[in-house]
């Protein structure tokens, strides 16, 4: 029986993984599935860097656009979306072709969701009640008393995911890094290939300058004006250049400084992402030279599939 086939597109923000994949998809006849958090979100096209409508039309897309900026969204959903979805795709003879840089919903496909620890809003208050009259590095050392690997795991000033380790082992006792060894991912019947796009890190850094520069020349501005007059999700209002711009728009620094800002996050976030990845060695990287095109890093791509 012929396994069906998965394959994973990964990398830090910038790196172009969008143009690159498009090219891979038409070769191997693929529909590409969004690796995400922040492109789910309606109305945040520029602000996320979403294949334009154009990029689109040449192969289809899936979860983009699916939610409102206002409402939560979260792993377990996305995961039994995408996977309803390559369901369909494998019924039309197409190849699932995941393509992002968000580590945990890559994470969430491949090894699977631990069992389910639902929300608790009393301890949450409590938490967050410790996170505002304490500071991230309490809550961090609380976790890390508890929790010594997921501490080691989760950067100190990454609130959300430190109250989620928290709350986890308040509610059952266990550390989440035990019950996440008993996750049940993606199993025999699939042949999975993962790759990532890196380059220098230079040439990276003039990468994210270089989408930076697009954004605001695209509308960054308007759209972030937009978005804000509704009060957003926990997750959207974290997607860089929100914060960014609030301070311009309240007058806190120029709009130079704003663009600065965006830039150096983007950086950080980009480094984040690699360091998440390179854990991980399954993944298969693929060092982007200055004069590669997305059609030459395609062809080397699809002939590792061959």
């Amino acid at each position: 029986m012929l396994k069906k086939k998965i394959f994973f597109l990964l990398g830090p923000t910038a790196i172009g993984k969008s143009s690159v994949a498009i090219c891979l998809a038409k070769k191997i006849k693929a529909e590409i599935i969004s690796c995400d958090s922040m492109q789910v979100y309606r109305r945040m096209d520029i602000i996320t860097s979403k294949a334009s409508p154009a990029q689109r039309k040449k192969i289809r897309h899936h979860l983009l656009d699916i939610v409102d900026p206002d409402k939560e969204y979260n792993v377990a959903k996305y995961r039994k979306e995408a996977l309803l979805i390559c369901e369909k795709l494998f019924l039309k003879g197409k190849t699932p072709l995941f393509v992002g840089g968000t580590g945990l919903y890559y994470s969430i496909i491949i090894d699977g969701l631990f069992p389910n620890v639902s929300q608790d809003r009393l301890v949450r208050a409590k938490l967050n009640k410790q996170l505002l009259s304490r500071g991230p590095g309490f809550l961090h050392q609380r976790l890390a008393n508890v929790d010594l690997e997921s501490a080691k795991k989760i950067h100190p000033n990454d609130a959300r995911r430190v109250i989620r380790a928290l709350e986890v082992y308040l509610k059952t006792g266990q550390p989440i890094s035990v019950l996440q060894k008993t996750r049940v991912g993606l199993g025999q019947d699939y042949e999975i290939k993962i790759f990532g796009l890196n380059s220098d890190r230079q040439f990276l850094y003039k990468k994210i300058d270089q989408r930076v520069d697009k954004m605001f020349k695209a509308g960054l501005v308007g759209e972030v004006k937009k978005i804000i007059k509704r009060k957003l999700s926990k997750t959207a209002a974290c997607a860089i250049g929100i914060s960014e711009l609030q301070g311009y728009f309240k007058g806190q620094y120029s709009l130079e400084e704003a663009k600065r800002l965006i830039c150096r996050n983007s950086r950080h976030y980009a480094k984040r992402q690699l360091t998440w990845f390179r854990k991980d060695k399954r993944i298969a990287w693929i060092n982007l030279n200055k004069t590669e095109a997305p059609e030459q890093v395609a062809l080397k791509l699809w002939k590792k599939l061959s």
